[in-house]
């Protein structure tokens, strides 16, 4: 590419990407609920905390409240009272009856607010069996409604409880994934156009963005390993996908190792070249294949959704695409900076 133009788009997009990303706020929600264990026929008092949710700036009116079991069966709140910044006090009066045959039955709690909009603790409620008339609990959960609930105004990211702020690194940690792969995959069209017309040129381009790929590889790696910390409590778990993506940069880690262990240049270029269209597509199955078929903590895998509903939505993709756009310009820019150097110290041995 030649240019200045996509170099100051890269610079733009990347500021873009980090000014928009660490300012836009977080959505509120509800972070806790307590007690989590109730009895049915009781009338119980659930504290929930909240974040971001300006209880202040609400009027306890204007706040509602359900316990919801796949919005089947409902249960509204008594009365709902705000206890603190980011507190609130509900109360329920708890039927003595559940709509389901069963010991405990777990229950999502809702909380809605005008400007607030709807916030959801899912699977955080349990309550405990007393009565066994399971016609009446029908009756008592299936008579409320949730009904037109209220939308948050204004940009803002989701709120996942999991996640909380750690979220905005998804416009890094994956952005530099799928750059990544994009420089890989420019790479091998290269080490093609090398083996098919032996111009060092080529591989020169195909070896330096193996090497920036690789940097953002590692990256990659660092900010999940940072990103696992603050969600999973460790830096690194046994999860097939974590392996598999050290797998991943371990086989480029060689190619870089076999490039530098073979002195003959077209002999280095040949081989370097044939690696790498190899590596490409062992890590292919690697990161994309063989998580799926199985169980994963990583989103996107065994059932963990990664980019559909609350995970990635309209909002966040207005940051998310300019990310990996930015850091594949960047990129082939720092591609662009080894390929001159490489010619450099090329004419350099030369003399």
């Amino acid at each position: 590419m030649k240019g200045i133009w996509w170099k100051g788009l890269g610079v733009l997009l990347m500021l873009y990407v980090i000014i928009v990303g660490f300012l836009m706020p977080l959505r509120p929600g509800i972070t806790t609920a307590f007690p989590q264990n109730i009895k049915s026929g009781e009338t119980s008092v659930i504290t929930a905390s909240t974040y971001n949710a300006r209880l202040e700036t609400l009027s306890a009116s204007d706040l509602r409240a359900w316990l919801v079991r796949d919005t089947t069966y409902i249960l509204q709140a008594q009365s709902v009272k705000i206890s603190g910044d980011q507190s609130v006090d509900v109360t329920f009066d708890v039927p003595e009856n559940l709509p389901v045959d069963e010991e405990v039955l777990d229950f999502s709690l809702v909380l809605d607010a005008p400007e607030m909009g709807s916030i959801v603790l899912p699977y955080s409620i349990f309550i405990a069996k007393k009565g066994s008339d399971l016609s009446s609990g029908m009756t008592a959960w299936t008579s409320d409604s949730l009904g037109k609930l209220n939308k948050h105004k204004g940009l803002a990211i989701p709120f996942r409880n999991l996640l909380f702020e750690t979220l905005r690194n998804t416009y890094f940690h994956v952005s530099l994934w799928f750059s990544m792969f994009i420089l890989f995959l420019i790479s091998v069209i290269y080490s093609i156009k090398f083996l098919r017309k032996r111009e060092p040129y080529f591989d020169n381009v195909a070896s330096s963005l193996v090497e920036v790929g690789t940097l953002f590889g590692i990256l990659g790696l660092a900010t999940g390993a940072l990103w696992a910390k603050n969600t999973w409590g460790t830096y690194w778990t046994t999860d097939v996908k974590l392996n598999m993506a050290a797998v991943s940069m371990m086989i480029y880690a060689a190619y870089l190792v076999l490039r530098s262990s073979i002195k003959d240049g077209d002999k280095k270029a040949i081989i370097s070249s044939s690696y790498n269209i190899f590596a490409f597509f062992i890590i292919v199955p690697l990161i994309f294949v063989i998580p799926r078929l199985t169980d994963s903590l990583h989103p996107g895998n065994g059932g963990n959704p990664g980019f559909g509903g609350e995970d990635m939505d309209n909002t966040m993709r207005m940051v998310f695409y300019p990310a990996i756009i930015a850091f594949t310009l960047i990129g082939l820019w720092m591609s662009n900076l080894m390929i001159r150097y490489k010619k450099l110290r090329n004419r350099i041995d030369e003399i």
